[in-house]
């Protein structure tokens, strides 16, 4: 790689970017799902405990902390990285594409957890801070909330935090451009399934039974009229229907239908607004067709928050290092979740994004058969680490 063309970042870290280059390809190569991150827990507790840190291990199953202590302050920092991969067969062409059938990093965790080795690796050669800093690799973030499982195992009894922080790379932003969101900043994510039961019989004898596609179909539609007519204006909220499964044969009327749904909303009222009617909305449209609906509403990740004094915190660090040019000017939350909300929720900070890049390069987006961590924005993110540890760690008079 052309060293002038590269995104910025420390010349000690940069040092040592071949290396983490290919560890990263290493972790992408062998990707794992969910809470069965053995070998990469295995791989990142090793290094951690190479480059003097202390290791912990077990909390969320297969999830590593490691802790660096330097100085007298009793102040305390945790920095995220999330380790699993996707049910997917990759077909990015790379030499360093995965090697398991079904399974892919088709969200760049191997780059996130490259970045907060290599972090970690600077920072305890160097030690120019005063605190104790908890580097948390962690497991089952794709919809299984590990977040949620380490903080159930006891993560603040073990490594409380003052504040914590993550980041994750974003596809279609310039390569090491940073991009954060005070408050809401990304959508809560929940699953609904809706069973509507009717009377199953012959299609060619209608008037005999309660049909639930009929039924269904009225569900269907009137759920569209949630968000456009109970949500203000002014907020935001999803309620889109995945998937409608009813029936196998063009001449029989089933018994049953289910509908499957994503709903996401960028504030907690609006959630609530949203399980709320989904319910009613539902149960009265069967009811219409003289059917009946069951709703199974499941709460999975909720919105997630960021602090605006840390967000400012974060950003201006980022301003102060790489000038205007290094952030985006108006940045807008977004309608995936993420489950470092659950973190959130308990401790304060902030969660940001880092640019992937555009184009063939980048631009590919997660959850993409196709897409790659781009490896020219890895020591930008490790050295955007470093700045904020060091000068929140900063050592006081």
């Amino acid at each position: 790689m052309n060293a002038q063309l590269l995104p910025p970042a420390l010349d000690e870290i940069r040092a040592h970017e071949d290396e983490m280059v290919a560890l990263r390809r290493q972790i992408h190569a062998n990707p794992e799902l969910g809470y069965e991150e053995l070998t990469t827990s295995d791989l990142v507790a090793e290094r951690l405990a190479r480059w003097g840190w202390e290791v912990h291990r077990g909390l969320g199953g297969t999830g590593v902390v490691g802790t660096l202590r330097a100085g007298q302050s009793g102040r305390r920092i945790g920095l995220r990285a999330d380790m699993d991969a996707l049910p997917m067969n990759e077909t990015s062409g790379r030499p360093w594409a995965s090697k398991v059938f079904g399974k892919m990093h088709a969200c760049g965790h191997d780059g996130h957890t490259a970045m907060l080795l290599s972090a970690a690796r600077h920072l305890a050669a160097t030690r120019r801070f005063d605190g104790i800093v908890h580097a948390v690799f962690q497991p089952a973030e794709e919809g299984l909330a590990g977040a949620r499982k380490m903080l159930e195992d006891g993560f603040l009894d073990l490594f409380p935090c003052d504040a914590i922080f993550g980041m994750h790379n974003a596809p279609g932003l310039p390569e090491g451009q940073f991009m954060a969101v005070p408050g809401s900043a990304m959508a809560s994510v929940d699953h609904c399934i809706i069973k509507v039961e009717g009377v199953g019989g012959h299609g060619g004898l209608p008037q005999s039974t309660v049909d639930p596609i009929v039924a269904g179909s009225a569900i269907v539609m009137a759920l569209q009229s949630i968000v456009a007519r109970n949500v203000p204006p002014l907020q935001m909220g999803i309620v889109s229907v995945g998937a409608f499964l009813a029936g196998g044969a063009p001449n029989v009327i089933p018994g049953t239908a289910e509908l499957r749904l994503t709903v996401r909303a960028l504030q907690p009222e609006v959630r609530d607004l949203l399980e709320r009617r989904i319910t009613e909305v539902a149960q009265a449209q069967a009811a219409t067709f003289g059917a009946r609906a069951e709703v199974h509403y499941q709460r999975r990740y909720p919105v997630l928050r960021n602090s605006p004094e840390h967000t400012r915190f974060c950003l201006d660090l980022v301003r102060d290092w790489l000038g205007d040019a290094g952030l985006v000017e108006q940045p807008e939350p977004v309608t995936a979740s993420e489950d470092f909300a659950f973190f959130l929720e308990k401790i304060p900070g902030c969660f940001i994004n880092i640019g992937n890049g555009v184009g063939q390069l980048g631009g590919c987006s997660v959850h993409n058969t196709a897409y790659d961590f781009n490896d020219r924005v890895l020591s930008t993110g490790a050295s955007y680490w470093v700045k904020l540890v060091e000068r929140w760690l900063a050592p006081t008079a």
